[in-house]
């Protein structure tokens, strides 16, 4: 009943305008994002082991959650959220600015994404071995093996392939040097990002983009014709939304090509509207298959996909119309992924554990193939989001 009662009023917080002494009544309560961070060091007490690892590892999963921790560092001001990631960094980090784990000849897009705690770790408390790690990273992208058409291969063992994954993984990083190390040219390279997969994985008939695309077209999961995956997957149309509301946050405001990053958002938001679940308010693991045998409710594209709209709604990048379906959104999240346990942690439930395509065993990116991969509760790929989707959503 406890549970009950706190999820009911942390939903009419987010989704009605309370009056001043209930407001003030919320405040006393335990905000959700402090919630679940607390939940994750709880269940995680060594960031490197997130993911459910056994050896530590440099991953863009550790550099998710960390920089959600980050976040509500910056809202509360508590610093054990801060000290989390940095003991991170501290431990994956020599003295001498190696990086553990990372192997740059591997070109791994993926291994980018923890620098954006890094960038913002090393504006807080600078260090040599930080800085060394940084560009250790940029120059990975700077002879990161690319298309025709300068897009970013999503790894070394994956040639001619763009996925919507990389473009969250690579590009704010990107962005955010750019911004940081004044690097103007950079912000072109992103925006070409985003051109390429806009140009290619985009679907006019659904409003959706597919995961994956091929260029050579020598995959076996690549459409001969066009090199497209076969399905909409729920957590890569999330990564592609939080990356372009992300990159936002550095672009110049004169910058040519800010506008058609913008367009960009408003194709997707129109998207998912069209394919939010109108019972729940949240998203299905196959996008545009609701309902269909094996699919289900997803929890992390619907975080992302939440927090998308909430930040985007609130810089200004869609208009108000979209306010609410983003508090059902929302609601939806807490009523259908949220659990309370026995222990006083909370558990983010219903996460596709991870999905990808080609590889070893293949991975032909069929519908049954991703309603088959594993489920699992907190899964780091949606813990983060829900963290950050919670902290737009007490803005908004």
């Amino acid at each position: 009943m406890k549970n009950l009662l706190y999820l009911g009023a942390t939903i009419l917080l987010a989704c009605c305008n309370t009056p001043k002494e209930t407001a003030q009544e919320k405040q006393a309560e335990v905000p959700l994002y402090v919630q679940m961070a607390d939940s994750e060091m709880k269940r995680t007490p060594d960031p490197r082991l997130l993911d459910f690892r056994e050896k530590p590892k440099w991953e863009y999963t550790n550099g998710l959650v960390c920089l959600s921790f980050f976040k509500v560092w910056k809202r509360t001001g508590d610093d054990r959220f801060l000290d989390y990631g940095k003991s991170y960094m501290d431990s994956m980090i020599t003295d001498e600015g190696k990086i553990l784990t990372y192997k740059l000849s591997d070109y791994n897009i993926d291994r980018i994404n923890p620098g954006r705690f890094l960038i913002e770790l090393n504006q807080i408390t600078p260090k040599p071995e930080y800085k060394m790690a940084i560009e250790t990273l940029r120059e990975q992208m700077r002879n990161h093996p690319r298309t025709a058409e300068g897009g970013f291969w999503h790894k070394k063992r994956y040639p001619s392939q763009m996925w919507l994954d990389g473009l969250y993984m690579g590009s704010p990083f990107l962005a955010q040097y750019a911004q940081l190390y004044d690097e103007p040219a950079l912000f072109d390279d992103v925006a070409n990002q985003f051109r390429l997969i806009d140009k290619y994985a985009y679907s006019n008939e659904t409003g959706l983009y597919y995961h994956g695309w091929d260029e050579s077209r020598e995959q076996k999961w690549a459409d001969p014709e066009t090199g497209l995956s076969p399905e909409f997957w729920g957590r890569a149309m999330g990564w592609f939304s939080m990356a372009v509301v992300d990159v936002l946050d550095y672009f110049p405001e004169d910058h040519p090509q800010r506008d058609s990053l913008i367009v960009i958002v408003n194709k997707i938001a129109r998207g998912i509207q069209k394919h939010q679940d109108p019972a729940s308010g949240v998203w299905w693991q196959v996008l545009d298959k609701g309902g269909k045998a094996g699919n289900y409710l997803e929890a992390s594209c619907s975080s992302m996909f939440t927090y998308f709209l909430a930040k985007s709604i609130q810089k200004g990048y869609l208009d108000s119309s979209y306010q609410a379906m983003t508090k059902k959104a929302y609601a939806g999240l807490l009523r259908e992924f949220i659990k309370e346990n026995e222990d006083g942690t909370i558990s983010l439930t219903n996460v596709c554990g991870v999905a990808g395509l080609g590889g070893d065993p293949y991975r032909e990116g069929t519908y049954e193939y991703y309603v088959g991969e594993i489920k699992r509760d907190n899964d780091p790929k949606g813990v983060g989001p829900f963290i950050m989707a919670s902290l737009w959503m007490q803005s908004l």
